[in-house]
């Protein structure tokens, strides 16, 4: 028996990776490529520029992206720590990583123990944070987001060496 497609229901995940990255570090190069070879494999990927809708509500689709994807690429960079929406979208992550869903850690041209321990360009990024009124009320549960995941089994990848 064979079912027409107009009768197949539609996937449950529209994208096989979310990919988390701070664009200033890894858009131009690094991501590009990686984007492209996975694209290649005909695995879909989201990233936050990818379609989204510039006059839309950013926050709700990002979301919807986040729980509607099979497995979480997070390309933790110098300046990942710095964006509060990256900070944002790894909690979400981190929560999907709790529901059995993977997530795997890249650490792009940055050790995963200043990750981990929040130290160097991570120290200053959570200094200003702290300093931030808006940041405040976020900045334990961001902490508590990075240091678990820097916890995960990754990639360490530095092109410059």
């Amino acid at each position: 028996m064979s079912l027409s497609s107009s009768s197949q229901a539609p996937p449950t995940h529209p994208y096989d990776v979310f990919i988390s990255f701070r664009g200033e570090d890894t858009r131009k190069g690094f991501l590009s490529h990686l984007q492209a070879a996975l694209r290649q494999n005909q695995i879909q990927t989201f990233r936050d520029d990818d379609g989204m809708d510039k006059g839309g509500l950013i926050w709700d689709e990002l979301l919807h992206a986040i729980r509607n994807a099979n497995l979480y690429l997070v390309i933790f960079s110098k300046n990942y720590a710095s964006s509060r929406w990256c900070l944002k979208e790894l909690v979400e992550i981190m929560e999907r990583k709790n529901n059995n869903n993977v997530v795997i850690p890249v650490f792009y041209r940055i050790e995963p123990t200043h990750v981990r321990k929040q130290s160097g360009s991570y120290r200053s990024a959570f200094d200003k944070h702290e300093r931030s009124s808006e940041d405040r009320c976020h900045v334990q549960q961001w902490r508590t987001a990075l240091t678990h995941a820097a916890n995960l089994s990754g990639i360490t990848f530095d092109d410059h060496r």
